[in-house]
């Protein structure tokens, strides 16, 4: 979901040169969220030259400093949160405001709605599209269990999915409101959802192509799509007649459906003020560079401003596994039996360590202030750059920083996904074609967003889950562990930036062969 404006919305800081840095922002606001628990950390990133080529060492530290205990956690999402906030700016007809400015000044309402019914009947059963196959019932179970007895998820994973196969009912969701910010997605649960019956609360850009397939697809299903039409200030506007919308046919409604998150982020969070009762708001937008980062924030003035109003509202994520965690030293020690037991091969490996190649992937582990002993698994990718990194570490401070505060928060790890966004990456693409050689499994778009969705229903209906603030947890950051697939990143024997090159060069030999 990326804007179709540059000059106007939700837009970086200028610095000091007059310029709108993303690399002088980033560093900041990951200097800034470290400087009350860290100081030194502080410097150091502070006096980081290239950002775009030294962020990955001081990424890693700042989830080591979060981990020494939960008021660190805690304090590092806050403070990240806070700085964010304070250096974003929203801009509209010239004039430049802090970004939690323009979402208390602008509240007139600027959008009206259609909501499309589905004419299908619920689907009551969990299934899953998994290489070219439909699994449900025992296959599904046989294949969840294989995913966790090959460490492609983590044992959680396997309950959360196991559990909500065992309360199908769960997955009903005809008494459920979800509001997607990025509906249309790659990896947005919106079919799935829909499937089970919920009722949509869909936010994308203005494109009548992707809002026919969404429409389609609700069609076609048994829940509900409520579509936000753009009203003019005198609360008219296509379809609209003495102030009512008037959809005439689905056709129609696409044409003049959808809404820019970047510079419409006010009016947008008044659209989803006005459901009524409980709902989840669901952020799934993304976009290349920069403007992810901007996606992010804009999502999260909406989530801040409703949570500030009193919205009874649950929030939700995912996390990209190429990124830095806290993990168990279940994880760790399952690793370092696969690293031992790589016999010969590792012999011959020795040589190419020496150039940074074929390492460990946990050369060491850590303890926390209260002496439990993990580890940090570090899958940052280069090629993702730092701006994808701050997008998806907004998205986990907030989710720390409001579950804190007592808001139901489901933040589910995603594997791998050969989604649009890596497939035109030439060297993800080839890494992501090689992984197999690595234990890495590596998703198709279709499985991992029933996969997530599945992991959302069962975050949404089961009491005891993770995503429930009262369920204790001895660090917050312990919630990205709790039914994390993360394709065999954190049980794999070598760190993953150490093997990337050799699985883009086999990548690339398959793919020729």
């Amino acid at each position: 979901m990326a804007s179709a404006s540059d000059g106007e919305g939700v837009r970086f800081p200028e610095g000091g040169d007059g310029r709108r840095s993303t690399g002088a922002t980033g560093r900041a606001i990951f200097a800034d969220c470290v400087r009350n628990v860290d100081p030194a950390l502080t410097a150091r990133i502070e006096h980081t030259r290239d950002w775009r080529s030294g962020y990955l060492r001081p990424l890693r530290d700042v989830v080591a400093a979060a981990a020494v205990s939960p008021s660190a956690a805690l304090a590092v999402s806050r403070d990240g949160l806070d700085s964010a906030h304070r250096r974003f700016r929203f801009v509209r007809a010239g004039v430049d405001r802090s970004l939690d400015e323009a979402m208390a000044e602008y509240r007139t309402p600027g959008f009206g709605s259609v909501t499309v019914e589905g004419r299908m009947p619920i689907e009551r059963d969990l299934s899953l599209p998994y290489r070219g196959k439909r699994l449900f019932g025992s296959d599904l179970r046989a294949q969840i269990d294989t995913w966790v007895a090959d460490g492609i998820a983590e044992p959680s994973f396997g309950v959360a999915l196991h559990t909500l196969m065992d309360n199908p009912e769960w997955l009903d969701l005809r008494d459920v409101d979800i509001a997607l910010l990025g509906a249309a997605a790659e990896m947005g649960p919106t079919r799935s959802l829909l499937r089970w019956g919920a009722r949509v609360h869909a936010v994308d850009l203005p494109r009548p192509e992707a809002w026919q397939r969404l429409i389609d697809i609700a069609r076609n299903t048994a829940g509900s799509l409520r579509v936000p039409i753009r009203l003019d200030e005198a609360g008219t506007g296509p379809l609209v007649l003495d102030g009512v919308i008037h959809p005439e046919d689905d056709t129609a409604v696409a044409e003049v459906a959808g809404a820019d998150l970047l510079t419409e982020a006010p009016e947008l969070r008044t659209w989803l003020a006005s459901i009524p009762g409980p709902f989840v708001l669901g952020t799934y937008v993304y976009a290349d560079g920069a403007t992810h980062v901007q996606l992010s924030m804009a999502a999260d003035a909406i989530a801040a401003d409703l949570l500030a109003a009193g919205n009874d509202i649950t929030l939700a994520y995912l996390a990209t596994p190429t990124d830095v965690f806290m993990v168990p030293m279940e994880a760790v020690e399952e690793s370092r039996r696969r690293w031992q037991a790589r016999g010969v091969t590792g012999t011959l490996q020795s040589p190419l360590r020496l150039l940074n190649q074929f390492q460990p992937n946990y050369p060491d582990t850590l303890f926390t202030g209260s002496g439990i002993e993990v580890g940090l698994n570090d899958s940052l990718v280069p090629q993702q750059g730092p701006n994808y990194a701050l997008a998806k570490r907004l998205q986990r401070w907030r989710a720390l920083s409001a579950r804190s505060a007592g808001t139901r928060v489901s933040l589910n790890l995603a594997p791998a996904t050969r989604t649009q966004s890596v497939v035109k990456n030439r060297v993800l693409s080839a890494a992501y074609a090689g992984a197999g050689r690595f234990g890495i499994e590596v998703f198709e778009p279709a499985t991992s967003t029933a996969l997530m969705a599945a992991l959302l229903v069962h975050d949404l209906r089961n009491p005891n889950s993770a995503a429930d603030p009262s369920t204790p947890l001895d660090n917050p950051m312990d919630l990205f562990v709790q039914g994390a697939n993360h394709g065999g990143l954190w049980r794999a024997a070598y760190s993953p930036r150490s093997v990337l090159g050799i699985a883009a060069l086999l990548g690339m030999f398959e793919s020729r062969a």
